[in-house]
């Protein structure tokens, strides 16, 4: 049998710095709370999707015989096409930093007042078909939570064992998934797949119906609810306590009434024109949301936890701030920010303070980066994208059942990163030593 080869990993220093360090690093006034700036980023975002749409209507009507000469009947519909497919694109990212507005609303950082946020959350939650206080509490736990194993509430990491994965066996294979013999890694590679297809379909899929998956069953969250059962919408699901079964009737009412909307709006207008003017941007909506988050929260490079070594600044810092489209470039990587409400870009700080507005996240970001610095601890990664969806859809696969710092695992078993932790009782506290 041949021995393992060793992989070359990263190493990843765990961190012990205290959220009061976090917090003081920020400056008093990134803390400050505008209803007035807030609702006009809110009308901002509202007069885009509007403008966007008001275009399309405009330039619809030159696609015509009497407007245009085509070469070909045929280009007629598809120009038509074209146009309408671009207005569900920009609508829909525009629209989607108007989910954000309503995700911070979720968070009390709307404005001062806890009635105003809440109203301005559900409104605008619900005319996105989001059941806006049921999310906001399973959300609340996830920032409890962050990369906790069995605390969090979504793109919790499947093990090897919840994955019908061999057992580890140490003689052939490690942990930490540093040494991994051929054997294991061809095993592991014909259990899991890492076609080039395969990893397409996976992130595509994902990115069309991930997000109300997730509403409805529970997809990629917390493994130990019950599965199939657990969902937004059920007041007695898992994901609530007793004093949620109000607050969870009030959301599904708000999803209720959207619905009704959209069944109103067909009738009246017909299907096609309801798909094309509201369903493409609403796709493009659910498809961004998840773009966002997933990227936010999975990587190769980013640790898990369990109950032994987690704690809440570990977890806030095992996320990853990302350049929205930044994989097109620059000036599509900063419509993405300017879009979205630098809700990608911003991340890390907002796992460490939600409460923060996005209009202060950005100075509040640079001011704790500042602090983080010297810790080496990764804060960025690449561009967020369908390119980056691909490479961390191959990249993790799996997390092993056991250890209480814990990162993704390949098709091969093997993992990028490995958990090192400071000595603190050392005289050279750039002492590193492995837990393991």
């Amino acid at each position: 049998m041949a021995s393992p080869k060793t992989h070359e990993q990263g190493v990843y220093v765990v961190p012990d710095v205290t959220i009061k360090q976090l917090l003081n690093a920020i400056p008093t006034h990134c803390f400050k709370r505008s209803a007035l700036r807030s609702s006009l980023h809110m009308l901002y975002n509202m007069a885009v999707v509007l403008a966007c749409y008001k275009a399309a209507t405009f330039l619809d009507a030159f696609i015509n015989p009497e407007s245009l000469t085509f070469p070909h009947p045929a280009l007629y519909p598809l120009a038509r096409f074209a146009l309408w497919s671009l207005y569900g694109f920009w609508a829909g990212l525009f629209a989607t930093g108007l989910w954000v507005v309503a995700h911070e609303a979720g968070h009390q950082a709307f404005s001062e007042s806890k009635t105003i946020n809440n109203s301005v959350g559900w409104i605008l939650h619900s005319a996105l078909g989001v059941p806006y206080h049921s999310w906001r509490v399973s959300h609340a736990k996830h920032h409890a939570s962050t990369a906790h194993m069995t605390q969090d509430q979504v793109f919790v990491p499947r093990t090897r064992s919840e994955m019908s994965l061999p057992p580890l066996d140490t003689k052939r294979d490690d942990a930490l998934g540093a040494n991994v013999s051929a054997e294991v890694q061809k095993e592991l590679w014909e259990a899991l797949g890492d076609s080039p297809l395969g990893a397409v379909f996976g992130f595509m899929s994902y990115l069309i119906i991930g997000w109300p998956l997730y509403l409805c069953i529970n997809a990629s969250g917390q493994a130990r609810y019950p599965k199939w059962v657990t969902n937004h919408f059920n007041p007695n699901s898992a994901i609530f306590s007793a004093h949620h079964f109000g607050q969870v009737l009030v959301s599904d009412v708000g999803v209720f009434l959207w619905i009704a909307g959209l069944v109103a709006a067909t009738r009246t207008w017909g299907f096609g024109t309801v798909f094309v003017v509201y369903g493409v941007p609403y796709l493009w909506v659910n498809h961004w949301l998840i773009c966002i988050t997933f990227l936010q929260h999975t990587d190769p490079i980013l640790p898990h936890y369990r109950a032994a070594e987690f704690t809440f600044p570990r977890g806030a810092l095992s996320t990853l701030d990302r350049n929205l489209m930044g994989d097109l470039g620059p000036v599509m990587g900063w419509i993405g920010a300017h879009a979205t409400l630098g809700i990608s870009e911003t991340h890390v700080l907002h796992h460490i303070c939600s409460k923060i507005p996005h209009y202060n996240a950005w100075e509040a970001s640079a001011a704790v980066r500042k602090l983080l610095e010297p810790t080496g601890i990764p804060l960025d990664g690449a561009p967020g994208g369908w390119s980056e969806m691909y490479r961390v859809f191959k990249e993790c696969k799996f997390v092993e059942d056991e250890g209480d710092v814990i990162f993704y695992k390949n098709a091969r078993g093997l993992a990028a990163m490995r958990p090192v932790f400071i000595d603190t009782t050392a005289s050279d506290s750039g002492i590193e030593i492995d837990k393991y």
